[in-house]
């Protein structure tokens, strides 16, 4: 049986065969959905040569898609793309500038 190396120090991140961080989780759900969908899809007495072919397929596509996004954007490329799609372009200020300079008196405690 053979061993595989999964950690390769202290403070690094996971990797498994060249896939880093979340890259493992997705690949590791993505195959794990396959398999449930081609599970069912058998349960529900469709053809098995359709059951194989999703499943093959699907699980090509994911390992694919997976290898593809941890080459394209690295260990933490996903996580920058996520927020940087959450940031605001540009922030708007919809108060008159008159608003800001107004000087209000603070109320004197007792």
């Amino acid at each position: 049986m053979s061993s595989y190396n999964i950690n390769k120090g202290i403070g690094r991140t996971v990797e498994f065969k060249g896939l880093k961080a979340q890259y493992l989780f997705i690949f590791a759900g993505g195959l794990l959905g396959v398999l449930i969908l081609v599970m069912i899809m058998y349960m529900a007495n469709v053809n098995s040569y359709v059951c194989l072919f999703i499943g093959a397929g699907g699980a090509s596509l994911i390992v694919w898609q997976t290898f593809a996004l941890n080459g394209k954007y690295g260990e933490h490329g996903l996580m920058k793309l996520g927020a940087k799609k959450r940031h605001p372009k540009y922030i708007i200020c919809r108060k008159s500038v008159h608003r800001y300079l107004k000087l209000t008196s603070k109320p004197k405690a007792l």
